[in-house]
């Protein structure tokens, strides 16, 4: 039986919001995979003798895999149900991150950092599908900017123990505590998370069917239109992310415990944007948050383009512009993915695979864009940052004026 159970129908607000702490140390998998090895940039290049931008390839590896990897899963999660896929990714995570830690050459750890992303991205199908069985359409927002302040905390303390562990233990040692966590989520799985849509038989796993099903998913516009903005909020998010070590330690002359103190930041800056949506969500819905966030992303965007071309003009000016960047990117993006999700009851696993897929790949490509586009200036990571920030923008805006344009039509 695929309905949700009537156990889980029967729980109370605290036990509900016990599954959503769970979920939101799940989806803190993702981050402590990218941002706790940052500071071990350096230091991995100099292992495997290779350049700095050629280790940030790895990152790219990684937003590949699990652009890919929830594609497979999302078909998976509504056949199995949550909990088995969940369960077979952490059991993958835990493998690939000690395969990582044991890399002897930039190559395998490219590989390998792809396969663990396959590992760790089935939390993150699993997780947004759980929030969709669980809670109606107006609680969503709110339940996403939960779980982004749980998942937030590790951006804060991630580069600071990635920063110590490089200096005291080495970056392998990185890995090797990554896949400590992901065993220590393993069993929480086993023993806590209910399962909250079980296995529908008559889900189809054969190409011809999961084909179908995502160009269904593809044919309501608001998740064309939410969906892709929320990917290219995500696109210029990890164009930061992949920048960042050089502006911060080669640009600015940073230390890598610097770098981590900066880091981590920002990444409150995007924590508190998020919470500051739930307040925000008690007045307006998340459309008008979204069309708010998104230009003012866009003029931010602009101007650190405008910091990055202009002589004699202080990095701390670039670096308060990034701050309100990822603090108003923390209002946009729970509210673009509820928004996209909203028209998704059933086939929510489907649904939430490919709004990851198409976050994660744009995410991909604003890595690889930043490492491709390398010239030893800010203009790179900044230009990717504001491109994406003005897409984004064009699609919640755009559907506006079309909404505003259609009902002039039907009213004449």
């Amino acid at each position: 039986m695929h309905n949700i159970s009537t156990a889980l129908k029967a729980m109370t607000r605290k036990e509900l919001n016990k599954i959503v702490v769970l979920l939101g140390v799940l989806s803190a998998l993702g981050p402590f995979s990218i941002d706790m090895y940052l500071p071990g940039f350096p230091d991995i290049a100099e292992d495997l003798g290779t350049t700095i931008p050629k280790v940030g390839y790895s990152l790219t590896s990684y937003f590949v895999g699990i652009s890919v990897g929830q594609l497979i899963y999302g078909p998976i999660v509504d056949r199995f149900g949550r909990r088995i896929p969940l369960i077979f990714g952490l059991s993958l995570y835990v493998v690939a991150a000690i395969c990582c830690a044991l890399s002897p050459t930039i190559n395998w750890l490219i590989g390998l950092r792809g396969l663990l992303a396959i590992g760790g991205c089935a939390g993150m199908v699993a997780g947004r599908a759980v929030v969709r069985d669980l809670f109606p359409p107006a609680e969503i927002a709110k339940v996403l900017s939960t779980l982004m302040l749980i998942m937030g905390v590790a951006p804060l303390i991630a580069p600071s123990i990635g920063g110590w562990m490089v200096t005291a233990l080495g970056w392998r040692a990185i890995f090797v505590t990554l896949a400590a966590i992901s065993a220590s989520m393993l069993i929480a799985v086993l023993f806590f998370l209910p399962e909250s849509r079980g296995a529908d038989k008559s889900v189809r796993l054969d190409p011809a069917s999961v084909t179908k099903k995502y160009f269904h998913v593809l044919k309501q516009p608001a998740f064309i239109v939410f969906g892709m903005a929320g990917a290219f909020t995500l696109g210029s998010l990890f164009a930061y992310i992949s920048g960042s070590p050089f502006i911060y330690m080669e640009k600015f002359n940073f230390t890598q415990t610097q770098y981590g103190l900066l880091f981590s930041l920002n990444s409150f800056g995007y924590i508190g944007g998020s919470q500051v949506n739930r307040i925000l969500l008690k007045r307006f819905d998340s459309l008008r948050i979204a069309e708010m966030a998104s230009l003012t992303v866009a003029v931010l965007g602009f101007l650190m383009v405008l910091s990055a071309v202009t002589p004699g003009i202080s990095g701390y000016v670039m670096l308060g512009f990034l701050f309100l960047f990822l603090f108003m990117s923390g209002l946009l993006g729970p509210n673009s993915t509820a928004l996209a999700l909203e028209p998704f009851s059933e086939n929510a696993g489907t649904a939430s695979a490919l709004i990851g897929f198409t976050q994660m790949l744009f995410g991909a490509l604003g890595s690889a864009l930043v490492s491709a586009l390398h010239n030893h200036t800010a203009l790179p990571m900044t230009g990717v940052m504001a491109g994406c920030a003005l897409a984004s923008a064009g699609l919640i805006l755009g559907q506006r004026v079309l909404l505003k344009r259609r009902t002039m039509a039907l009213q004449r």
